[in-house]
Parts: structure tokens; C-alpha cells; sequence
């Protein structure tokens, strides 16, 4: 059952029914209201949409960018424009209160501006005590909707600058997937494409499954046409999409293994690199190892979620593998890909976690040795099993393991970045360096930054750079020819 205010709305306009003709009338309507109130206020709309959390988000929110844009908005990054949308995460606790303050700050700015509106959307979305309290005590914002419905985003804008009250519409699950949405992509030379939505795993403490849906998965030509119209536009690199893209086209009226997925994706003129994000152990196949091994446009980079390196936790946590399972994918995967990078996520603090469980973890960091790991307290999420598990840690005890386990993943970085000190490896232009203009910054296929001299004219080009100096994090390099 859908949740939407205004319902009364739909009688002013007749719309089409079908997919994407829909679309495509709202935005024209959208278009042309825009242009009016630009006339009124003497000068072109401005628009602002902020992320926060993930690369699906990120990818969600050059979509709405793109429609922004097309129907008539200046983007910018200034949060006084006449029209700012946040996309949120709902991962951690403090996502929701970062959104909560800045939407104060909004206020004060729509206050001196009768032309604002605000709107949100993503995961925070989803969860019915949030909407809620957003129309108790945010009652300033204009537009609010969820995960599942993007693609109605110009119908609900429209509606939202016809409205004099809040419209809301969040859907329960995906009703469908419509493609050929317009794009403003953050870098012209590389993107995102979702190839999937949603999750299936539930783990005990992730509440991402209940604000995304279960697993759909797009059709392969689909994803395939458009990764090729993105080739043809100049983006060298693809990061294919999806909460666990290990288990991507399982569902799919005709199944697609992902391994076959990247084989074909890898066949397209034009692109050099491709990556993914992000996988889920318990699936990751003997097949797509091969992929790693047989592919060099595959970028030698795997981020493989850990969570905890304990047995007993890891069951708790519904993760379907156990520590031994897990070491034994790293060593095959090393087998294929020697060189590999590998990243991952860990959970410090989850309920229950003693001293030897935190030990297991940290076993399996030095025997792994990480490139980079993402480290998170444990967050409790309502409505997870494990927000109700007992034995929940007290904070100075996870902080202090935190530390321990911070302390343990830098050292072992800045020990296995140094191993390409000294060597010349390809490296795609991404953007001028923030802090000295007479720089440019990069990424290796592995993922990590490299600083270098150069000018803008490098910006989207892969060229050689030797890697003179590891700074733990990063590497300071000279072009070769």
C-alpha cells in the first residue's frame, strides 16, 4: 500500500499510464514550472542534491542530477540553492542525526528564500518512525520519498510545486525497474551502473534488506547497452553495482552467473577498467575467481566484507561462513591473482563480542593483510535481531578494541603499499589536486591514489606514472612516456 499525500492532485492532469511515456510528460510539466517560477524569481533555479552513504546512492544521485539539469536547474554545491535534496544512508545511527542537523541549517536558509524547497529520499526514507518524525517536526520540508521509487521522482517533484503541503510517497517493495533515466555523472570518464537492487541476506544487524527489498536483477542486455552508450560517451571505467553482486541474476527468468556478466562487460570497445561492489563471501564462486585471473580488465581489487573474524559472531551475524571458509577464499583468490588488493568492512563491538572473539579478529587481518579496511563501532539499528541480542558492549571496551584494530589494519597497509614503491603503473586521471594546483590526482587499477605532477589536460587519460615515493596511503609519482 502506498503512502502519499495529496492524492487529490492527480485529477488536475492527465497523465499516461505506461513506463517510461509517464515519465517523460512529467517531465515536461516539470519543465515548464520550473521555467516559470525562474521568471518570477528573475533568474535561473539553482539545485543542490547531497549524498550520503553508499556507491548505489552516489549512482541514485547523478540520476536525480540528471533530471534536475534537464528540466532546467543550475547544479551546485551550495546548500542556499533554491532547490536541495538530500539522499540518505541509514547504515549507522549517526547518518540519521547528521541529516536531522542539517536539515536545521536548511531552515534557516528557506526562511530567506520563498523560492526553497527541500526534499529527501534513500534508505533513511524507508523507515516509517522517520517519516513520521519528519512530518512532526520538519514540516518545512517538501518533497519525501524512498528507495523504490526514482524513477517517479519528476512526477513527485511536479506534484510537490503544485502542493502547498508536504508530499510523501515511500513503496514497500520495487514495483518495477525503469531504465534510460537521465544521468549527470560526476566524472565524465567513469561511472556507476547498477546491475542489481535490494538484498536477500538479512544479517543480524544490517538494516539495509528492510529499506532496499529483496534482490532484483536487471537483464544483462540491458546492463550491456548501457554500459555501451557509456563507452560511447568517453567513460573508461565501470563499477557495476549492488549490494551483493555475487548473487546477481540468480532471479532472473533466465539465470546469469555475474563471473558470465563480467565476461561480457569486458568485451565492450572503449572501456578500460571494471570494478564491483560489493560482494558477499558466502557467494563468491570459483568461477569469478577465474575472472580476476583471466580478465586484465578486471581491476585487481576485491573488497570482501570480514564483519568479524570469529567463528561464533559470524553465526550470529548470519553471515553464512565461518573464519576457516573465509581464509580459504583469500588464499585461492591469491593463487589466481597474486597481486590482488583486498579491502573490507569490520564490526567492532557487535553484541556478545568477548576478548577472544576481537583476537579472531584481528588473527585475520595479519593473516590476510589488508590494503585498507573500513572499521566501524557497532551501530544498533531498530528493527534487526540483533538491536535485541544481550550482552551489548559497553562503549569504552569497543573503543578501546576500535583503537587496537585501527591501529593494526594502518601498519599493515602502509607496509603493503610499499610494495610498488619504485615501479611504473598505469594510473586514470581523475582530477586536479585539491591542495596543490600543480598536481593532478589518480587511481591504479588497485584503487590506490596516486599524486603526481600535471595539468587538467590529463584529467580522464590512464597514463604511466612511477611511483616514486609510498606514503603509507597514497604515492607521490613522475609521468614516464
Amino acid at each position: 500500500m502506498r503512502r502519499e499525500e495529496n492524492k487529490e492532485m492527480d485529477d488536475l492532469y492527465t497523465a499516461p499510464s505506461s513506463e517510461p511515456e509517464r515519465t517523460t510528460f512529467f517531465m515536461e510539466m516539470a519543465r515548464q514550472l520550473v521555467e516559470d517560477l525562474a521568471g518570477k524569481k528573475g533568474s535561473p533555479l539553482t539545485c543542490c542534491v547531497v549524498t550520503f552513504g553508499c556507491q548505489m546512492n552516489a549512482r541514485d544521485s547523478e540520476k536525480i542530477r540528471g533530471i534536475l539539469t534537464e528540466i532546467g536547474f543550475l547544479d551546485t554545491k551550495n546548500e542556499e540553492a533554491d532547490f536541495v535534496l538530500y539522499n540518505t544512508c541509514t547504515v549507522r545511527e549517526n547518518a540519521n542525526n547528521k541529516v536531522y542537523g542539517r536539515l536545521g541549517v536548511l531552515r534557516g536558509y528557506q526562511k530567506k528564500n520563498p523560492f526553497m524547497r527541500i526534499a529527501l529520499c534513500g534508505c533513511m526514507m524507508q523507515e516509517a518512525h522517520v517519516v513520521e518524525k519528519l512530518q512532526e517536526s520538519y514540516s518545512f520540508v517538501n518533497l519525501i520519498f524512498g528507495t523504490h521509487n526514482l524513477y517517479r521522482f519528476p512526477e513527485l517533484f511536479t506534484k510537490m510545486l503544485l502542493s502547498d503541503r508536504m508530499v510523501v510517497e515511500i513503496l514497500p517493495e520495487r514495483e518495477r525497474i525503469v531504465e534510460d533515466l537521465p544521468s549527470k555523472r560526476t566524472y565524465p570518464f567513469k561511472s556507476g551502473v547498477n546491475i542489481m537492487f535490494g538484498c536477500n541476506n538479512f544479517c543480524s544487524y544490517c538494516i539495509v534488506p528492510y529499506v532496499r527489498g529483496r534482490e532484483v536483477s536487471r537483464e544483462p542486455k540491458e546492463i550491456l547497452r548501457e554500459i555501451e552508450t557509456l563507452a560511447a560517451d568517453g567513460v573508461k571505467e565501470v563499477m557495476l553495482l549492488g549490494q551483493n553482486v555475487n548473487s546477481y541474476g540468480k532471479n532472473l527468468d533466465r539465470p546469469v552467473m555475474f563471473a558470465n556478466l563480467l565476461r561480457e562487460v569486458a568485451k565492450v570497445e572503449g572501456i578500460a577498467r571494471i570494478r564491483f561492489m560489493t560482494s558477499h563471501p558466502k557467494d563468491l564462486s570459483e568461477d569469478l575467481m577465474d575472472v580476476f585471473a583471466e580478465t586484465e580488465k578486471l581491476c585487481p581489487h576485491l573488497h570482501l566484507p570480514l564483519q568479524s573474524g570469529s567463528s561464533r559472531l559470524l553465526e550470529k551475524m548470519n553471515r553464512h561462513y565461518d573464519k576457516a571458509h573465509y581464509l580459504s577464499l583469500v588464499q585461492k583468490l591469491r593463487e589466481r591473482k597474486p597481486d590482488i588488493s583486498l579491502t573490507t568492512d569490520i564490526i567492532v563491538g557487535f553484541p556478545g563480542e568477548t576478548e577472544e572473539d576481537f583476537l579472531e579478529t584481528l588473527d585475520v587481518v595479519e593473516q590476510v593483510r589488508y590494503d585498507s579496511a573500513f572499521t566501524f563501532l557497532y551501530s544498533k539499528r531498530n528493527g534487526t535481531p540483533a538491536a535485541s541480542f544481550p550482552d551489548q558492549i559497553e562503549e569504552p571496551v569497543a573503543k578501546e578494541r576500535f583503537q587496537r584494530l585501527l591501529s593494526a589494519v594502518q601498519r599493515i597497509a602502509a607496509e603493503r603499499a610499499e610494495r610498488f614503491a619504485g615501479k611504473t603503473l598505469p594510473v586514470l586521471v581523475e582530477e586536479q589536486n585539491q591542495q596543490d594546483p600543480s598536481l593532478v590526482t589518480g587511481r591504479l587499477a588497485n584503487n590506490a591514489v596516486v599524486h603526481f605532477p600535471g595539468d587538467v589536460s590529463l584529467i580522464g587519460q590512464i597514463v604511466p606514472v612511477k611511483l616514486d615515493e609510498c606514503k603509507g596511503f597514497y604515492y607521490v609519482g613522475s609521468r614516464t612516456t
